[in-house]
């Protein structure tokens, strides 16, 4: 395997970690959320249909608010990455050398000696400077920018992926142990979210793990709290 293809390799592997890790997180933010929401409400009422509607608007709210959220914020950076690369091509067309020099500065800074860094900025340069540029300087591949649309429909699907198993939980437990079986059904998602989580961030797992089942836990005992002193007042 070449230098290149393993560098690229390497690459790969670290963008897909990346979006594992992101979709975890997603996830367990909808299992915790609607978690909270139908716990809640089933705490101050025993209606089906009142807990089924309660679900349902936060499988939808939250949803669309992972996506908007994260549209948002793709968009904006996205943005700034246009804006950077606009400002490199201006300054390479303007400042030829200065940017030559700039780049074999960043060589030298990479540890190359100056002889060295200063044939690699001239090939680069005579190859495609832009590109060079933007890769050494700005961190930034020109035809590999974040798609806000992806991005929202990845966040939105992750956060459903975990929000439905409290959901269809809730719904599908007998009456008398609709919160337990709720409860039980989210400790084991959260289990297994802290656990993938733990691998694709190479941290312990039992740390990790018991950090996100104790905030899950703690996020339905205090939803249920409320939910039943606001059932036991009729407010």
């Amino acid at each position: 395997m070449s230098e290149q293809h393993a560098e690229e390799h390497g690459n790969m592997t670290t963008s897909r970690l990346n979006a594992l890790r992101a979709a975890v997180l997603g996830a367990n933010d909808g299992i915790v959320s609607v978690a909270g929401i139908v716990v809640g409400v089933a705490g101050a009422t025993t209606s089906l249909s009142a807990i089924f509607t309660a679900g349902i608007a936060g499988l939808v709210a939250g949803g669309l608010s992972m996506a908007a959220g994260e549209y948002v914020s793709v968009s904006s950076q996205r943005d700034t990455e246009k804006a950077m690369l606009s400002k490199e091509k201006m300054e390479l067309k303007t400042y030829p050398k200065a940017e030559k020099a700039e780049l074999t500065q960043l060589y030298v800074d990479k540890g190359l000696t100056p002889d060295t860094a200063r044939r690699v900025a001239d090939e680069l340069t005579a190859h495609d400077a832009f590109a060079a540029h933007a890769e050494v300087e700005l961190k930034i591949d020109p035809d590999d920018l974040n798609n806000p649309w992806h991005a929202a429909l990845a966040s939105s699907a992750s956060f459903l992926s975990g929000a439905i198993i409290p959901f269809i939980a809730i719904l599908v437990a007998p009456k008398s142990h609709r919160v337990l079986i709720t409860f039980i059904a989210v400790l084991v998602a959260l289990v297994l979210t802290g656990l993938l989580s733990a691998k694709v961030s190479g941290v312990r797992p039992a740390k990790a793990t018991a950090r996100v089942v104790i905030g899950g836990a703690v996020a339905m005992i205090i939803t249920y709290a409320i939910g039943s002193l606001v059932g036991q007042h009729n407010l």
